[in-house]
């Protein structure tokens, strides 16, 4: 009988400490959810300025095959993931940074990344103001890119040498149509 309740007793225990635990999870969910939802906080960008572009080849949404060398200097480009919250929040800033692009279509591009059945209504939203390229993840573009988070904006120029660099690590959607940095 007294190891029946040591037994019960360790079981106790064994779920207090689990409680506790899990209080302690969950406050720390809800500070980090806190800290992700607060209103002006900019992703984070996965590509720095004056990284190099990679060769790419693909194919855009409009059939259209694309490649690294086509992109315009100052060439907005985005990459966005179905699911992804902060990629949805924003989706209509970019949309309405691409419309103002001196450039129009061709100098936006928007990279769509996941399945395609997924992917599809933010290629539809995407096609008036963009080239869009769905791709699955690890697809050429996005390796070319090497991004690494969604959703990443950021900017396109060559430099002295002519290679196609990025000009900067985060696009600023508060000033539609203004480049944001030239390539050194």
């Amino acid at each position: 009988m007294p190891v029946l309740f040591g037994l019960v007793a360790l079981v106790g225990v064994v779920c207090a400490l689990d409680l506790v635990l899990a209080v302690g999870v969950i406050e720390r969910l809800v500070e980090h959810s806190e800290m992700c939802a607060r209103p002006g906080r900019a992703p984070a960008p996965s590509v720095a300025g004056g990284d190099r572009v990679d060769a790419f080849r693909t194919v855009t949404t409009d059939g259209r095959p694309l490649h690294r060398d086509q992109l315009l200097d100052d060439t907005a480009v985005a990459f966005f993931t179905p699911g992804c919250r902060v990629c949805r929040e924003t989706l209509p800033k970019f949309l309405e940074y691409a419309r103002a692009l001196p450039g129009g279509r061709r100098q936006a591009l928007a990279v769509v990344v996941g399945e395609e059945e997924a992917a599809a209504a933010y290629a539809a939203r995407l096609a008036p103001v963009a080239q869009v390229v769905v791709e699955e993840s690890g697809g050429p573009v996005s390796l070319a890119f090497t991004v690494t988070g969604f959703p990443s904006l950021l900017q396109v120029a060559r430099d002295r040498s002519g290679t196609l660099v990025t000009t900067t690590g985060g696009l600023d959607l508060g000033h539609p149509g203004a480049p944001t940095s030239r390539a050194a």
